[in-house]
Parts: C-alpha cells; structure tokens; sequence
C-alpha cells in the first residue's frame, strides 16, 4: 500500500471514531415544540420499560443493566429493571442494538 491510502484509512478511521458515541444511552428524547405532554418524548423507552440503545461489542451487559435500573429509580417506577427482549440493527448505525426492559419492584 501507498503511504497517501495509508493516511486516508488512518484519517477516516479517526474521524469516524471522533464522530460517533460508543456510549450506552436510553432511547428517550424530548420533542421540542410538542403540543400535548402525551407526544413529549418520543423512542421507544417509557418511565415503565426502559429500552437502552448499546454496542455488544464495547458495552457489556451489566453497564446497560445499571443505566436501566437508574432510569427505573429515577422514574419511580421500580427498584430494579428485568431484561426482556433484544433487538440488534434498530438504533444507530454504531450503537445497533436496543434491549428493553421492564421496571419491576
């Protein structure tokens, strides 16, 4: 290979890396401007079944559960979260996979 295709690889790995977040999150957003409280947020995550959005590969198992179990305590809505399905390729293109849970006392 060629040094310049070697520094764009490099180059285009970086900025691929900088650019994109590896971190867990919950699949909750606001919906600025929303007229009623009901269309507030919009993901697939609700108070009650927290669905996390996480890469297999970077996250393991128990950071996702501990981000849902702070949602479910936050919320008020239980003391711990259970597992109770998976998806893979529904989130974004670097944070594939979605996990749902459900909030339970």
């Amino acid at each position: 290979m060629s040094r310049l295709k070697i520094i764009n690889a490099i180059v285009l790995i970086v900025f691929l890396c900088s650019c994109s977040q590896f971190r867990p999150f919950v699949d909750r957003r606001r919906e600025a401007g929303a007229k009623t409280p009901a269309s507030l947020y919009v993901g697939k995550s609700t108070p009650k079944n927290p669905a996390v959005c996480y890469n297999s590969i970077y996250t393991p198992y128990e950071d996702v559960k501990k981000l849902a179990d702070e949602v479910c305590i936050k919320e008020g809505t239980g003391t711990h979260a259970v597992s109770v399905k998976q998806t893979i390729f529904t989130c974004r293109v670097l944070v594939p996979n979605h996990l749902y849970f459900k909030c339970e006392k």
